[in-house]
């Protein structure tokens, strides 16, 4: 399975007990909808299947789980900050009027003083509020996905236009 094949879930935060047993983040938001029989953990760009054992989902965004062939922490450890993939073919059908911020990787953004910032590379969720990432003057720059700050979201034409915070871009473009 490649990358353009998968479905980013969430990541391996820690290690729990002497037995192999992990923690995962979900930044999917709905993970007891998903199909967990197989997971898929991005190791050096390549995309290796876990085949889950058991699980047990937390009310926290979490899972505890147990992967074939991974029975003690030393095993376990290598896995700890891995990103966690399904495959695009098990990701549950949603409302079509169902639109969450992560739908929007890939989108075009243009800010209303700025112009043009480029491609949403990335989409991370935080506990008060989603973040994007896009390349702009071959510099990462973050902003939140904030209500406030969105002016228009065209699904068809895959572009989102913001009205960014004064000084925003000041702040990566000067270092």
């Amino acid at each position: 399975m490649t990358l353009d094949e998968a479905y980013y879930i969430g990541y391996i935060t820690k290690t729990k007990g002497l037995k192999g047993e992990l923690q995962l983040y979900f930044e999917y938001d709905a993970p007891e909808l998903l199909e967990l029989d197989v997971v898929f953990a991005d190791i050096n760009g390549k995309m290796v299947p876990f085949f889950v054992a058991s699980y047990k989902l937390q009310n926290n965004s979490t899972g505890n789980f147990y992967f074939d062939d991974i029975d003690h922490i030393d095993k376990a450890q290598a896995l700890v900050r891995k990103k966690i993939y399904i495959p695009l073919t098990k990701v549950p059908d949603r409302e079509d009027e169902d639109f969450h911020y992560n739908d929007l990787k890939g989108f075009i953004v243009s800010d209303e003083t700025h112009g043009e910032l480029g491609e949403i590379l990335e989409i991370n969720e935080y506990p008060q509020q989603f973040v994007a990432t896009v390349s702009y003057k071959d510099k990462e720059v973050l902003f939140p996905l904030h209500e406030d700050m969105i002016i228009e979201i065209d699904e068809e034409q895959q572009t989102l236009l913001i009205d960014l915070p004064e000084g925003l871009l000041d702040i990566y473009l000067n270092n």
